[in-house]
């Protein structure tokens, strides 16, 4: 194999390697909606409206994230302890304390941008 060859295969094999450590903090885009149940959550905690927590379908429990509201340019930095929303085109369930934060409460819904945390 020539010189050539051989560094266009280590590059694509770098390549390969670092993609998923990009992608892993790359934003994820969908509407959030809200909730203030006094149950307890699929975490085993005690859901508390006035937490800045969230439910996500498949983050793990203790990941943070920041969810952006599109429209108003307003974010923060929620915990998700839950799981869910189980309702169609949605992606992120906040707690109410969250969505008052993103402004979010009157509408109910928003379109988000949700980014894991390091």
């Amino acid at each position: 194999m020539e010189m050539r060859t051989k560094l266009m295969l280590v590059g694509l094999l770098a390549a390969a390697i670092l993609l998923p450590l990009g992608t892993a903090n790359a934003a994820q885009v969908g509407h959030a909606s809200w909730y203030a149940l006094r149950s307890t959550t699929a975490s085993g905690e005690r859901m508390n409206p006035n937490a800045l927590t969230a439910a996500h379908r498949t983050l793990p429990f203790g990941t943070k994230v920041r969810v952006k509201n599109l429209h108003n340019g307003r974010s923060v930095v929620v915990r998700i302890n839950d799981r869910g929303p189980f309702t169609g085109g949605r992606v992120i369930d906040l707690s109410k304390a969250a969505a008052a934060q993103i402004g979010m409460i009157g509408s109910g819904t928003a379109k988000v941008s949700i980014t894991p945390l390091r």
